[in-house]
């Protein structure tokens, strides 16, 4: 026995998209369900997406926010111009002198740290992109869906109206005096 939803389901799929049930996708599926039940296929997809991150990829968002900014910059900047300045002025007792190995260490370290943590937070940011693209998409075939469904509603009315006007033409014409 299929239940009241499963029906609804399969006539909506039939009347709206011209296939079966069972030839849509999941995710069709779950809108034209969603369109049954008439229940709301919008969400938000950054919660959705913060519930299931780990703390590694959050880390990593925050590591490659920081690193991408103009505070980042500015400070990177005064740093290596004060570890250059400071060893200049130190000349023969400088704990780094020129041309800055020590300098050039930290620097490689620090690349070689940045590059996959940026890298990270790409791939998580892609993969958001991915699940709001899915959501656009399950959006985008719901309002198609109800403006379908509207237009089918106007469509009967227009018939309906029309066949009252009519049955109206039709009274008046016999009803009106012959000469």
């Amino acid at each position: 026995m299929k239940s009241p939803n499963s029906e609804a389901v399969q006539l909506l799929a039939k009347r709206i998209l011209d296939i079966g049930a069972k030839e849509m996708s999941a995710r069709e599926q779950r809108v034209i369900e969603r369109v049954a039940k008439r229940v709301a296929v919008s969400r938000d997809i950054n919660q959705e997406y913060d519930q299931d991150s780990k703390l590694g990829g959050r880390l990593a968002d925050q590591v490659a926010s920081f690193g991408g900014s103009w505070t980042f910059l500015i400070i990177f900047g005064v740093l290596i111009v004060a570890w250059v300045g400071v060893n200049a002025a130190m000349l023969a007792q400088a704990f780094d002198p020129y041309p800055y190995i020590l300098l050039n260490l930290f620097l490689s370290l620090l690349a070689s740290i940045q590059a996959p943590v940026i890298l990270m937070s790409q791939n998580r940011q892609a993969a958001k992109d991915r699940l709001a693209a899915a959501h656009d998409y399950e959006v985008n075939l719901k309002a198609e869906i109800e403006i379908m469904a509207l237009h089918e509603k106007l469509d009967e009315i227009r018939a309906k109206d029309i066949a009252e006007l009519l049955k109206h033409v039709a009274k008046s014409k016999n009803a009106s005096p012959k000469k």
